[in-house]
């Protein structure tokens, strides 16, 4: 029997192979790189989302590219206005109605790219038009007026008068776009047509240039003086220095709009942060958050605050008989009320427990009013929740009672539990009192239990809203304390 032929092994890589295939590696790896730059600058220019950023971000920067483009285009017409009205005070009567037919026309030019910025295709629309614009604007400094409505001056002097300012406009409408592109785009055709406009000019057969007047190399200065007072005369100095300052104003407009561009990004974004934050914490917390998070937020801090307690009287009883998806519409339908209930008042939704609430007045704020705020909302939702009840009664469905212990007082707020896992909530006293004061709601018969403090702390205006007041020892006390109770 022959001996079992072994797997043959794979000759070594040759050095050029080797070195060949390296710089294979290096060659995509820098192209990838140069893709990614492109990639990032083609969005910096198109003043564009990175692919990132989707969803509500993206509707929110859109919904501020609409306002500056909004914004824009009536900055353009007020300039439009202001332009005409001084039309007609400087150029005499009737060659002024050549001149407002052609800011008539202007004013058509970007109106048309307004009504369409909605549209898929606004941005290639917006910057077509302002080609038009230019195009137009150029054509009326330089092109005389329709015989028999301008003077009889030759084409040469139109380019000694500093109209081409009424151009560098378009660069001021287009920095109110959010959209560095835009800038570049109108400096460019700018430079571009007015400089077309000025050498056409330039090399008429009428034109007095120096080239033609200097024959051996020298020009004496009277000389030089009579060529310049030339009417005829037409220098591409001018036309240089309007072109570099206008690329310099371009460049620094653009520099200006991207920054802008990014303090409004982190705008969006920061709201977008808030609003997402507001949907787990109370939204007073989130904005306090947002405007103070690098000033330590949280820190432990005494404070004179109302605490309101409220729950779902029977919920037991009421979801025994209901399917788990009916329970949790009941409850879902308590909260989103409790909701609205306790942030029209200005107050922190601390946290749901169960079937009820922890709500705290003046913790934030340090308005001082807290305990006014607190008792009005109490008021506010049992006349939320008997709304409620009768459109549950007229469909059938049992009855919503809610009992709200209210008390106010000294409390440590911050936030309080481990580096993983924080809450921001007050501890106290006030709170268990608060708590209990909803619990005595059972036993007292009323569904407001306020505290005698707290009521002082609110007004006369707020106490008249209850009925009775009497000693009660809560429980786990052993003081009584005067209590105030609404029916």
């Amino acid at each position: 029997m022959s001996e079992p032929i072994a797997a043959a092994e794979p000759p070594p890589l040759s050095e050029p192979k080797a070195s060949g295939l390296a710089r294979t590696s290096l060659a995509r790896m820098l192209a990838f790189r140069t893709s990614l730059r492109v990639a990032r600058l083609r969005h910096w220019l198109a003043g564009k989302l990175p692919p990132r950023a989707r969803g509500r971000l993206a509707e929110n920067v859109r919904a501020a590219e609409l306002a500056g483009l909004a914004f824009a285009f009536r900055a353009r017409a007020v300039a439009i206005l202001v332009v005409s009205l001084w039309l007609l005070i400087l150029v005499p009567w009737p060659r002024n109605l050549y001149y407002l037919a052609v800011a008539g026309l202007f004013f058509l030019l970007g109106y048309v790219p307004y009504r369409l910025r909605r549209h898929r295709w606004a941005g290639p629309i917006k910057l077509g038009f302002t080609l038009l614009d230019i195009a137009l604007m150029t054509t009326a400094i330089i092109m005389p007026p329709p015989a028999g409505l301008g003077v009889d001056w030759p084409i040469q002097t139109r380019l000694r008068t500093p109209e081409f300012l009424y151009v560098l406009l378009l660069l001021g409408e287009a920095a109110l776009t959010y959209w560095p592109v835009a800038v570049l785009w109108t400096g460019t055709w700018i430079v571009a047509i007015w400089s077309s406009g000025v050498w056409l000019v330039y090399g008429r057969a009428d034109t007095v240039r120096f080239a033609d007047t200097v024959h051996d190399g020298s020009l004496s200065a009277e000389a030089a003086l009579r060529v310049f007072l030339d009417p005829a005369y037409v220098g591409l100095t001018p036309l240089w220095t309007q072109a570099i300052v206008t690329g310099l104003f371009t460049l620094l407009l653009a520099i200006a709009v991207w920054r802008g561009r990014g303090t409004m990004l982190a705008q969006v974004r920061a709201e977008v942060v808030r609003s997402d934050l507001a949907r787990y914490v109370s939204p007073d917390v989130a904005d306090a958050l947002a405007a103070r998070a690098h000033a330590g937020f949280g820190t432990p801090q005494t404070r004179v605050v109302a605490v309101l307690f409220a729950d779902m009287v029977g919920f037991t009883g009421l979801s025994e008989d209901l399917e788990p998806e009916r329970a949790f519409a009941l409850l879902r339908g308590f909260r989103e009320r409790s909701c609205k209930v306790v942030f029209r008042h200005a107050g922190t939704l601390d946290k749901f427990l169960g079937d009820g609430f922890m709500a705290t007045f003046g913790g934030l704020d340090g308005r001082g009013d807290g305990a006014a705020r607190a008792v009005a909302c109490a008021v506010d939702l049992q006349r939320e929740i008997d709304a409620w009840t009768a459109k549950r009664a007229a469909r059938g469905a049992p009855p919503i009672r809610v009992a709200v212990g209210v008390h106010c007082g000294p409390v440590v707020i911050g936030n309080i539990g481990a580096d993983q896992r924080i809450e921001f909530t007050v501890i106290g006293d006030v709170v268990n009192v608060a708590s209990r004061l909803q619990a005595a709601t059972r036993e007292v018969g009323g569904r407001i239990l306020a505290s005698e403090c707290c009521l002082a702390a609110a007004g006369p205006e707020v106490a008249a809203r209850f009925t009775r007041s009497l000693p009660l020892t809560l429980r786990g006390r052993t003081q009584p304390i005067v209590v105030h109770v609404a029916e």
